[in-house]
């Protein structure tokens, strides 16, 4: 099983995706960004601003990112991706990939007040994170539908990552 981990900026992806492979006898947790900051030199950074060569580097690293998981899990590894995509990201960037994959599709959307006081304290950025404030807005307004488009939604604001993992586990 491959499980797509999205939300927005400061939902808990990373701190979700580690605790729920840590629930597999083999798990393998692979973000995006880790995937993205291996350009030494000539990244393009989504912040402050989003240019055409942020959106190339973001579709290479996602089809690298399901080309690990794939490999991983025809080996036997359950698998996490961690990402903040939307549905048309999916569509260009991860479902042309995942032909053959089992996946689920999980997003992560605590309430925009919760999602925006978690961004506002994080240090594990190489960027100011008030620079995401827009983007956490656009987001949480774009994930509000998805429910109905095949993603198991979870509103993590009030849960521990324990909680937030046995949702994805047991929807």
């Amino acid at each position: 099983m491959i499980y797509l981990i999205s939300g927005t900026p400061a939902s808990g992806k990373s701190s979700v995706c580690k605790a729920l492979m840590q629930r597999f006898a083999k798990g393998v947790h692979v973000p995006v960004d880790d995937l993205r900051e291996m350009v030494v030199s000539g990244i393009a950074h989504p912040v402050p601003t989003w240019t055409d060569e942020t959106t190339r580097q973001f579709a290479l690293a996602r089809e690298n990112a399901v080309q690990m998981a794939t490999n991983y899990s025809r080996a036997g590894f359950t698998v996490a991706i961690d990402d903040v995509f939307s549905t048309k990201d999916f569509e260009t960037d991860y479902a042309p990939h995942l032909e053959r994959a089992e996946f689920k599709r999980i997003l992560l959307l605590p309430n925009l007040e919760v999602a925006l006081q978690r961004s506002s304290s994080r240090t594990n950025k190489n960027f100011d994170p008030k620079g995401l404030e827009p983007a956490i807005r656009y987001l949480h307004n774009e994930y509000t539908n998805m429910d109905q488009e095949g993603w198991i939604v979870i509103d993590s604001s009030g849960l521990t990552i324990e909680e937030t993992v046995s949702k994805i586990l047991d929807p």
